[in-house]
């Protein structure tokens, strides 16, 4: 395997393990903004927590942030503090660029302060970053939420125990006494709601989410969809989009073909529908699951939006077993047999809990894509058929700006690629 590649798998595979939709977290995303729509940060102080050591390092921006994504109304911009770990992540990033943007202080905890998406946070104003592991770290948990506000919590497996970490985490936000509104990034355990397999990298975030709920903290609990963020044409499990000898893409998976599942354009869509969650407050979202999913289609769907986009054909071919052409990290094996398991044979539901299997209050009942945009309709899979739900309801009144995949394939994935290193495009 070349080395090069090897690196860039072994680098950003780990951020997103946690679940199906960021299991596969290829490639930091390169702005293809010109300059002159670039804005920088001002200088920032950053702390590395190891163990009971504390050391300040200074840090100057270093490279360009992206610009506001939404209007905001001047009601929304009371200036909140919000801690976030894993920063360098798609969802936790999505969130620090849009509450910088709008004026908010963000308290952010980094495993590295290299690379790319760790000197963009650097960069972006109002933001800290705190530089060290989660695991067996209380001092550097409490030091994080000191002063804050609001939480954004998404954990992953690379940091170590993730049970042991969220509960920990949950509780230095309990002890800080001052946080209003803790949102936790969950996903399912399958094997609480039918005769299914637990998804080994997600059944321990359905175990941190009832510790909690049992906690009394202030929370929500936002699900995300699919990352559109994890289709690479390089060689790495699930997500690959081959690139064919005659220029046509091929995506091997085993999804059933017409099963609708969820998707979601994390970088584009996370910030702005959680800065909604937080404007509205716990009053409205307290102990509320929330589908982070914009858009739902089947796999064959999913290769008619990439053929639009692309103008080359893209097909999916249904395989029972999940190709491993790189080496991947330890349990991710185990994961990809879960996922062929649940998901392939059994033709599971990807959100198994009753509210996502039934309309949200108010939703009008049927198919159609929302105002025309995108051919998801919100219809999801669930046991013993296709049920009518609008699973995207909630997720498009939070944040109505939201990147539909044939967008996301004709304007982000060509981007992406060439920032891999990859000519297709030219």
């Amino acid at each position: 395997m070349n080395h090069n590649l090897l690196q860039i798998f072994c680098r950003t595979f780990f951020i997103g393990l946690s679940r199906l939709s960021t299991c596969v977290l290829f490639y930091p995303a390169i702005s293809s903004l010109p300059s002159n729509n670039r804005r920088r940060g001002f200088p920032k102080v950053a702390f590395a927590y190891y163990g009971t050591s504390v050391s300040p390092r200074f840090i100057s921006p270093s490279s360009p942030s992206r610009p506001l994504l939404f209007s905001v109304s001047p009601r929304m911009t009371q200036q909140k503090t919000i801690a976030v770990v894993n920063a360098t992540g798609r969802q936790a990033a999505s969130l620090i660029r849009v509450a910088s943007a709008v004026g908010h202080h963000v308290r952010a905890q980094v495993h590295s302060l290299k690379g790319i998406i760790a000197e963009e946070l650097e960069s972006l104003l109002n933001v800290t970053l705190f530089q060290g592991p989660l695991l067996n770290n209380i001092p550097l948990m409490d030091t994080l939420f000191q002063g804050a506000n609001l939480a954004f919590i998404n954990t992953t497996s690379q940091s170590g125990d993730e049970v042991a970490i969220g509960r920990a985490l949950a509780d230095a936000a309990k002890r800080a006494g001052t946080i209003q509104h803790y949102i936790y990034s969950s996903m399912p355990d399958h094997s609480v709601y039918g005769p299914w397999l637990p998804v080994p990298l997600w059944a321990p975030k359905f175990t941190v989410e009832n510790y909690i709920r049992q906690l009394g903290l202030p929370a929500t609990f936002v699900y995300a969809g699919i990352y559109n963020n994890n289709f690479t044409s390089l060689p790495y499990p699930l997500f690959q989009m081959e690139l064919m000898p005659d220029g046509s893409f091929e995506w091997h998976a085993p999804f059933d073909p017409d099963t609708p599942l969820p998707w979601l354009d994390a970088e584009h869509d996370v910030g702005p529908a959680l800065l909604q969650i937080f404007k509205d407050g716990p009053k409205k979202w307290h102990g509320h699951r929330i589908a982070l999913t914009f858009e739902t289609l089947s796999p064959n769907q999913v290769c008619a939006a990439f053929s639009r986009a692309l103008n080359r054909p893209c097909h999916y071919v249904h395989v029972p077993r999940v190709e491993v052409k790189v080496n991947i990290p330890p349990g991710y094996r185990e994961q990809l047999e879960a996922i062929e398991e649940v998901f392939g044979r059994c033709n599971a539901p990807y959100f198994p809990q009753p509210e996502f299997s039934r309309p949200a209050a108010g939703s009008p009942k049927g198919l159609g894509p929302a105002n025309g945009k995108g051919a998801g309709a919100g219809m999801m899979q669930g046991p013993g058929g296709v049920v009518s739900l609008r699973v995207t309801d909630e997720a498009r009144h939070l944040w109505e700006g939201w990147r539909d995949m044939e967008e996301y394939a004709r304007e982000v994935f060509p981007v992406e690629e060439e920032a891999n290193g990859l000519d297709w495009m030219l």
